[in-house]
């Protein structure tokens, strides 16, 4: 498919999304919204999971030119079920223009997408929602004071999954595989983005809109205040997350899956976790070789799969031993 984004000199000049919210400084959920919408033009309807973005719409102020619905934790797929009717049956009727018709995008993040909304989101897949479902995923319940989610990495320090003499390395389970999950429903369109990344999320946005139908679009949101770095760094930590393998950027078309940035050496990943807060344990007051080894180790297994399924160039995992050795 021939894409209009290029460059970054394609990127959309309108903005949908006022300066001067109420969101975290550095926030990696807001920037991805922002694209989002510019991606998507101005006829959108945006339905919003309980989250860290309801605090956009503080009534009677918002920062969206577009319409928006709130809705509780586990309902916004069918919130978005609903709108999406009632506009077909509207313009059905002849009562509302086919330019009027609106886009509608469910907002959410991990802990609805992961957790608590799952069941209703499954039913909209599964009943062919014609909807985008923007997933912004800090790796916590970010909004309440950054507890364990479904999305929760191994080694994170959560306030639900602290270090401690039993779990030295914090949370000691693993990320759930969102994209997995929706991919075994066999949907139209899925795509991994990152705020770093920009023109790649264009050109997913782009080809999304091409199919009727859910799509998913899991975006890495780094969060200054529950992963604890300096709001400067939001774009420097995601694309070290896109570079050190952690954060791999793929979509899939009817189940068949294609990555769109593929590193052909693998930063080592302390360079991500070093720069974060929530790892600190992972390296003072001493460090915790076995469980950095073991998150090295789950990165290359996973992009030496890619490279043998996909038929990249073979990306060079990091040699541990070596690495331990220099």
């Amino acid at each position: 498919m021939e894409t209009r984004f290029k460059t970054l000199r394609e990127f959309p000049l309108d903005e949908y999304l006022s300066p001067g919210a109420t969101m975290c400084a550095g926030c990696g959920g807001m920037i991805v919204l922002r694209i989002f919408h510019k991606a998507l033009g101005g006829n959108v309807v945006i339905v919003n999971a309980a989250g860290c973005l309801t605090l956009l719409q503080v009534y009677p102020y918002t920062p969206l030119k577009s319409s928006w619905m709130y809705t509780a934790f586990a309902s916004a797929p069918a919130g978005a079920q609903g709108i999406r009717d009632a506009l077909d049956i509207l313009m059905e009727k002849g009562k509302l223009p086919q330019g009027e018709d609106l886009k509608v995008v469910v907002l959410t993040g991990d802990g609805a997408a992961y957790d608590i909304g799952l069941q209703s989101s499954s039913g909209a897949i599964e009943r062919g929602l014609d909807f985008y479902y923007l997933v912004y995923d800090n790796e916590a319940y970010g909004n309440t004071g950054f507890q364990r989610s479904g999305a929760t990495p191994f080694g994170s320090s959560t306030t639900t999954t602290p270090p401690t003499n039993l779990n030295p390395a914090g949370y000691s389970g693993m990320k759930k595989d969102l994209f997995e999950i929706w991919r075994s429903h066999n949907p139209p369109y899925l795509a991994t983005i990152a705020p770093s990344h920009v023109v790649d999320m264009l050109r997913k946005i782009e080809t999304a809109s091409g199919f009727r139908g859910p799509k998913l679009f899991i975006s890495l949101s780094p969060c200054p205040t529950g992963w604890g770095f300096d709001p400067s760094e939001t774009i420097k930590l995601s694309r070290l997350a896109v570079e050190c393998g952690v954060w791999p950027l793929k979509e899939a078309v009817y189940g068949k899956v294609r990555h769109t940035v593929v590193p052909k050496v693998l930063k080592p990943v302390e360079e991500y976790l070093r720069r974060q807060n929530r790892y600190a344990h992972l390296f003072t007051p001493t460090r915790q070789e076995e469980a950095i080894n073991f998150i090295q180790e789950k990165v290359n297994e996973y992009w030496l799969k890619v490279s043998a399924t996909e038929g990249h160039e073979v990306i060079k995992p990091i040699n541990l031993a070596e690495k331990q050795t220099e």
